[in-house]
């Protein structure tokens, strides 16, 4: 899930889950907060997010004007809900989009971005995916929900592409040829195994938020590959206020590691049962979700914990151009922009970009998905060379998980209180994930 994405990806409040992941379908309200994210309000101060100590690698000042007709994108994830929520992704997609059209617009077009809140349930989200048809959107771009089932059936029928997003999570964003994952979402929970045993974790528990069960196969393949066992895995429900019993559950036994697919919002509760309990368990969790956020006012129970991501720390030089977008468009700064959710989004516009200024011709939903599917990304840094062109089941993939392109993983770490990079370099882990 994303963190604030995953990713749920905490695909933040991507929240990365998302990294992070995982998803409520809970918490129906009625629709009505769908509109352009031009046209909203944002805070006046400045985003948290490191924007003051990097200076951006581009110009305030436009490269060219944007003449041509605007480039019609959508961006869908859940902000008004009971469970987690991802303004962090709202917040990314406005900014990126300021961006650009401050640096000439894409291939001389405005970017014009909209943003539709999916609200964490299926009808809203489906509301979402038709409004954007009905707009004559090129993509849906840099979006997370649990609800993708709801979404991209409507995309496909109308040849719009779902694209970018960091934190798959529905059988329809892993196998449907109209979804374009950039993120790895559930691998980033192989990368969790493979950390745990590298540092001599004996007994292992798995945490999985319930509407992540996608990630436990995958787990589970690592886990057999490297010929140790997770003990169990723990379910835990997304909208509760006390995880005491299921934290009891997971921590019995002697568990000395939990692997936690957790996002943001459920962290923060499951952290304060957790450090109520007492336990000396080291916990890995995801990018965005276990992050500064959820682990305020938990400085002794998470030090230590490992971070496994699919993006590089926002700290380092790669994300400049971001940093300097969320401080010069003033975004939300009590999001955490250091996420699946928001690296993911940042990252899923500089690709959507990247391939439409490849075309020629029109540029059309048609066109794009034409055009995305034979695409190869190249983002240093940001992600690792991406070619659409080779889905997973075409190079021996497990089925189910067609749409993973991106099969690397990162970690930071837990130091008193603060979020720091533990590697700096991606680390392939296809064959765990495969179980070989």
């Amino acid at each position: 899930m994303p963190s604030q994405e995953s990713s749920w990806a905490r695909v933040r409040r991507p929240r990365s889950f998302l990294v992070v992941v995982a998803a409520c379908l809970l918490g129906a309200f009625a629709l009505s907060a769908c509109g352009s994210s031009n046209s909203s309000s944002s805070s006046s101060s400045t985003a948290n997010a490191g924007a003051s100590t990097s200076s951006s690698t581009g110009s305030s000042t436009p490269a060219s004007t944007a003449t041509g007709s605007p480039i019609v994108t959508y961006t869908f994830t859940d902000v008004n809900t009971q469970g987690p929520q991802y303004k962090n992704i709202e917040e990314t997609a406005r900014v990126s989009a300021d961006w650009i059209n401050a640096h000439g617009g894409i291939a001389g077009h405005k970017l014009d971005e909209h943003f539709c809140d999916a609200q964490g349930t299926p009808t809203a989200a489906a509301a979402c995916a038709r409004q954007a048809v009905a707009a004559h959107a090129v993509a849906v771009v840099g979006s997370f929900t649990f609800t993708g089932d709801a979404i991209v059936p409507i995309l496909a029928a109308a040849h719009v592409a779902y694209f970018g997003n960091c934190c798959g999570l529905s059988a329809s964003e892993f196998t449907s040829t109209d979804s374009f994952l950039l993120g790895n979402q559930p691998l980033y929970a192989v990368g969790m195994v493979q950390r745990a045993v590298q540092d001599g974790c004996k007994h292992m528990v798995g945490v999985i938020i319930q509407g992540a069960e996608s990630f436990e196969p995958l787990m589970t393949n690592a886990a057999n590959a490297l010929h140790v066992k997770i003990a169990k895995y723990v379910s835990l429900p997304a909208t509760a206020k006390d995880y005491s019993a299921q934290v009891a559950e997971a921590t019995g036994g002697g568990a000395d590691c939990l692997l936690m697919v957790v996002s943001e919002t459920p962290y923060i509760a499951w952290n304060n049962a957790f450090a109520q309990s007492g336990s000396t368990a080291r916990m890995y969790g995801p990018q965005g979700n276990l992050d500064s956020v959820s682990i305020k006012g938990f400085t002794q129970a998470t030090n230590g914990d490992i971070i496994a991501g699919m993006y590089p720390d926002i700290s380092l030089p790669q994300w400049a151009d971001y940093r300097a977008a969320l401080k010069q468009y003033n975004a939300d700064p009590a999001q955490d922009y250091n996420s699946l959710g928001g690296l993911g989004t940042w990252t899923a516009y500089q690709a959507f970009k990247q391939i439409v200024e490849s075309m020629k011709g029109p540029i059309t939903a048609a066109t794009f998905q034409k055009a995305a599917s034979t695409a190869k990304i190249n983002l240093p840094g940001m992600i690792p060379p991406i070619n659409f062109a080779k889905p997973w089941n075409k190079t021996g993939g497990p089925k189910g998980y067609d749409r993973i392109f991106n099969h690397s993983v990162v970690f930071s770490k837990v130091e008193n209180g603060k979020i720091v990079p533990l590697t700096n370099s991606f680390e392939d882990v296809t064959a765990l994930a495969e179980g070989k």
